[in-house]
């Protein structure tokens, strides 16, 4: 097993804030569910249930083949790509796991994602476009960002994550196709419920689980952001240079905004926008409360804080 430097550790400020965001969503939405159980007597939620655990069990299992198809991405071999699997495969090394299959896209945005349920069943996926911009040396950095990934098991707590999220979601939408066609006008509340009531209760209900979807937005969404920070930061110590992840970040995200980017190609990347080292956006107008991503500024004043640190820390030999 490769030697780590001194300075590298397991990010348990990640880990502490994945095991937080569970514990606030599962809180979350026992409270959901005791709510909807006070409002509703005799109406049954456990078909939405059932739907919604067998969506987020297909996303669980096959995760990475939904991504690659929604990125009409192929794995290729060591024979069709032999430099990035060689990096690839010294990374992995470094990471101490087994080497991730390995994934191309053709398209002209400069990305790239990893994906997969653990460390066996992981794909890193690159695009082309990102090959012909970036250097080696960039390119292994973004390469270690997305095994970093794979090391954190971020991806596997983001599905579990967005199960919670989806699961309130698909109720609400389903209390407004109810009260749309009438479905909740009476007779859900309890016997002697006249059809105002069922309509108010059925209201309620779309109110508090459109909140809780929102909230667990929100948290997702943090939870999504720290993430990609941890990723950036176990990139820099995994490679001993963050100068050129920042490099890279700087050109992909320069691209991103130039214009040159058929607006096609960015609708096809923006499948996996939650994956990508960089979401497939023009502009910075989102708020970042709502985005998968640290602004560019933050990822980059990070990224230079470490380059101090590097710089000033002793090494083991």
């Amino acid at each position: 097993m490769t030697t780590r430097p001194q300075w590298y550790r397991p990010d348990r400020q990640l880990a502490f804030r994945m095991a937080l965001t569970m514990f606030m969503l599962v809180l979350i939405y026992l409270a959901f569910v005791f709510i909807l159980g006070s409002i509703f007597r005799g109406l049954g939620f456990g078909f939405f249930f059932v739907i919604a655990l067998i969506m987020a069990s297909a996303q669980y299992y096959f995760a990475d083949k939904i991504a690659l198809w929604s990125m009409n991405a192929r794995e290729v071999s060591e024979e069709e790509a032999p430099e990035l699997h060689a990096m690839i495969e010294r990374l992995a090394q470094q990471a101490n796991i087994p080497k991730p299959r390995v994934a191309l896209v053709d398209t002209t945005v400069p990305n790239a994602f990893a994906t997969g349920r653990n460390e066996r069943n992981a794909v890193v996926c690159v695009t082309t476009g990102i090959m012909r911009q970036l250097n080696s040396a960039e390119l292994e950095a973004v390469l270690a960002h997305e095994l970093t990934h794979i090391v954190n098991r971020d991806v596997l707590v983001m599905t579990i994550a967005s199960f919670f999220s989806m699961l309130a979601g698909l109720m609400s939408r389903s209390m407004m196709y109810g009260m749309m066609w009438g479905g909740y006008g009476g007779g859900y509340g309890g016997r002697g419920r006249d059809n105002n009531g069922g309509a108010s209760a059925a209201i309620i209900a779309f109110l508090v689980s459109a909140i809780v979807a929102a909230i667990s937005f929100v948290l997702v969404r943090t939870l999504s952001r720290y993430r990609e920070l941890a990723a950036d930061r176990g990139s820099a110590l995994m490679t001993g240079a963050p100068q050129n992840l920042a490099s890279a970040l700087m050109k992909i995200s320069g691209t991103m905004q130039s214009g040159r980017i058929p607006d096609r190609d960015l609708r096809q990347a923006q499948a996996v926008n939650a994956l990508a080292i960089v979401p497939a956006i023009k502009g910075e107008d989102v708020a970042e409360i709502f985005s998968t991503h640290p602004s560019l500024q933050h990822r980059l004043e990070q990224l230079q804080r470490i380059q101090e640190q590097m710089e000033n820390a002793p090494r083991i030999r």
